[in-house]
């Protein structure tokens, strides 16, 4: 890539990157505009997680350039209007890591769509039967896609769906790459054959694709758990349960999502099943909402059941040292692990330690917040208390859990903080590395254990903890009690997550109350304990 005395970014003297579209764990998505041929492209950046990999781990820098340069060669045998189409390849040679040129698809992802909420069955079926056209013309040229999710489905302007980033597709003939018993993927999504390790096929991907579609119209996964690994024990052994909203996809999604792949029905089938659905009158009951926040994991065992609480998040690289059901996570590089999405869009935020506690969006400058879908205000920190601040989720049982945390490990920065009534966990940095953390979880009689999951940060800067107004917890559960429209709560927890830096998005405290219904409304609020946005449950 070179820089021009204007500053301009230009790779290969010829695509001048103009701006971020998206990115996560293997880099970044450019929009650039092609100097020779004067069009907009999509350039994709390959980058490790851990800009060290090529130093201390030669052998995984290597194949990640290889992967990439199989991800290019992958597309490009699929010539289909609904996979994205690949322009060209910029590669330096060994010791480089490669460009990939691609078409421009201007709507974004599914992945974005759906954040704005569920869609409704014919919609969902008609995106459905865009994906599985362009899995058939993958699947005729002896490609499997392995990672179909909504972040790897982009949208044209009109709607119409386009399968991207086969990085991690197996072609028959060229297998080489793909280790003995690993997973590569997304856990969420990946077929049970898969997670056991084998090989799979076409119903893999039917798998997949019936799985993005459940979550695209009911809002929520129905096999997604606290961690990785009980996400993919759950994948295993547990039944998909049968969807509320699906209406008219209800029969394809019953018969593609069983564990048998040789019981799921074919291709052609599948997409006659899509046909009707997309045909299908609408009944007026079902309509779109907004997406509820991520509910909180199940209780989880010790960690010497090898199950260490984790949310999902949108990071790159979790290196993972166990196994589920005789799976191995091998980590060879952090490209290769197993993680839960993509960061395609930036997000909003709260008000960072490094910045002024109160904040203003708009015309909002309310001392409380009102209890209207999205707000920002920078109230000052509400009084009361709450029963749901018990335990550990209390300001006495987060100080006792970090201290405990920090005398155990010496570490004093983190990643996220994960905090519920029955235990505290974190990801502590690795001394001397800002991106590589191991997981730690407190609880009271147990004390601190360390996690078997290991990891880097994407994209996000570790944090210190100390100054925080903790103090402030009860007050701001009992707040989220009034405003979030909870009914009846049952539990309450806290999430922070640290700054990202690619974004300038600052560190977020978001507190979230949900009942035994599953309705979830959260709190955003800076580290001094001022709410600086309001997410009730939608009425």
């Amino acid at each position: 890539m070179n820089d021009g005395e204007t500053g301009r970014r230009v790779v290969d003297d010829r695509f001048e990157l103009e701006s971020r579209l998206g990115g996560g764990g293997m880099g970044t998505v450019w929009r650039a505009r092609d100097l020779l041929l004067h069009r907009s492209v999509a350039v994709k950046e390959v980058r490790p997680a851990d800009p060290d990999l090529a130093e201390y781990d030669p052998d995984s820098a290597r194949m990640l350039r290889e992967r990439v340069l199989r991800e290019a060669r992958a597309l490009a045998r699929v010539q289909h209007p609904n996979v994205v189409t690949i322009h060209h390849i910029v590669d330096g040679g060994t010791g480089t890591y490669p460009w990939i040129v691609m078409e421009l698809v201007e709507g974004g992802s599914l992945a974005d769509r759906l954040a704005r909420g569920p869609m409704k069955p014919a919609e969902a079926a008609r995106v459905g039967r865009g994906v599985l056209d362009a899995l058939r013309a993958a699947h005729a040229m002896g490609v499997q896609h392995r990672d179909v999710k909504p972040a790897n489905v982009l949208l044209r302007t009109d709607g119409r769906p386009v399968l991207t980033d086969f990085g991690i597709a197996a072609i028959r003939e060229s297998t080489a790459l793909t280790a003995t018993g690993s997973i590569i993927g997304t856990p969420d999504y990946m077929a049970p054959e898969r997670v056991t390790g084998g090989e799979g096929g076409p119903a893999a991907d039917l798998w997949s694709l019936a799985m993005m579609l459940y979550v695209a119209v009911e809002g929520h996964h129905p096999l997604q758990r606290g961690t990785t690994l009980a996400t993919l024990a759950a994948v295993l052994h547990e039944d998909v349960p049968p969807p509320k909203q699906a209406g008219p996809l209800t029969p394809v999604l019953a018969r593609v999502l069983v564990r048998d792949p040789a019981a799921r029905p074919d291709t052609q089938t599948v997409d006659g099943l899509l046909a009707a659905a997309a045909e299908a009158v609408q009944d007026s009951g079902t309509t779109s909402y907004p997406l509820a926040p991520p509910k909180p994991p199940p209780p989880v065992p010790s960690a010497a059941d090898t199950v260490v609480p984790r949310p999902p998040r949108r990071r790159g690289g979790a290196v993972i040292a166990s196994a589920v059901a005789g799976v191995v996570l091998v980590s060879g590089g952090t490209w290769l692990a197993v993680n839960g999405g993509d960061d395609n869009k930036a997000t909003g935020a709260s008000g960072p330690t490094r910045h002024s506690s109160t904040q203003q969006t708009g015309s909002s400058t309310s001392t409380e917040p009102s209890a209207s879908a999205t707000e920002r205000s920078g109230s000052a920190v509400p009084s009361g208390t709450s029963k749901l601040a018990t335990g550990m989720l209390t300001p006495k049982g987060i100080r006792t859990a970090l201290k405990a945390i920090e005398d155990e490990t010496g570490r004093h920065t983190f990643g996220d903080l994960r905090v519920y009534t029955s235990y505290i966990s974190v990801e502590a940095m690795v001394s001397g590395s800002k991106t590589r953390y191991d997981t730690y979880t407190y609880r009271p009689g147990t004390g601190v254990e360390k996690g078997i999951i290991k990891g880097t940060l994407s994209g996000e800067e570790p944090v210190s903890l100390k100054g925080y107004n903790w103090d402030a917890l009860p007050s701001l559960i009992a707040f989220g009690e009034k405003k979030l429209k909870v009914d009846k709560p049952t539990e309450a927890y806290l999430w922070l997550q640290p700054p990202r830096s690619v974004f300038g998005t600052p560190v977020s405290i978001n507190i979230y109350l949900n009942n035994e219904y599953g309705e979830t409304g959260y709190l955003v609020v800076t580290p001094q304990g001022k709410v600086t946005k309001v997410m009730p449950v939608d009425p």
